[in-house]
């Protein structure tokens, strides 16, 4: 895997090769991000359906943009940044908030070390400490939930995040630090 620094700057790079008519290039960056992004709208309460939809608006979005594409910012803060609105256009289409949704296949339980075979034991520990995770998580403020996805699913800095949800740095700092102190309270209290 390339190093962070590296892969954005080879994101820009397939980017502009893709705007100048290389599909490979388009290819390449699908691959490396359409996991990501379609987390990235699981975990903000969306069903696995809806989630597919709106992952394949924002490739379409990047697609029907190709031409547009100047590198001023990292790929990856303008993929999301596009992510971010498209789910508040989904919200606004919607009459009434998203139902926060379980999402038994977005592979949360496979990026987690296995247990050892043959353990059901801790087997079912982790699943439920999967369970609780994405409860708490779901149970955070949209705002501080959507900075905490940014910031821990997709790696990127506070001050992408920030852009991508359109508010200062600050802003989007006590939104991760609260995002942190909520989590970690709530996931204390589930296992006192």
């Amino acid at each position: 895997m390339l190093p962070v620094m590296a892969r954005e700057s080879d994101d820009k790079a397939l980017m502009v090769r893709y705007r100048d008519g290389e599909v490979a290039a388009f290819e390449a960056l699908y691959t490396r991000h359409k996991g990501p992004l379609y987390r990235y709208f699981l975990r903000q309460g969306l069903g696995p359906e809806p989630a597919a939809e709106l992952t394949q608006e924002v490739w379409m979005k990047i697609i029907r943009a190709k031409e547009r594409y100047e590198p001023t910012a990292k790929f990856t803060t303008w993929l999301y940044r596009l992510a971010h609105n498209c789910l508040v256009d989904q919200y606004r289409r919607s009459a009434h908030k998203i139902a926060q949704h379980r999402a038994d296949d977005d592979n949360a339980v496979a990026q987690l070390p296995a247990a050892p075979a043959g353990n059901p034991e801790a087997n079912a520990m982790r699943d439920e400490s999967v369970k609780q995770f994405r409860a708490a998580l779901l149970n955070l403020p949209d705002e501080q939930r959507e900075a905490f996805i940014l910031k821990q699913e997709a790696g990127l800095s506070l001050a992408d995040v920030a852009a991508i949800t359109g508010v200062s740095a600050e802003t989007a700092k006590s939104r991760l630090r609260y995002a942190f102190s909520k989590l970690r309270r709530q996931l204390d209290e589930d296992h006192a």
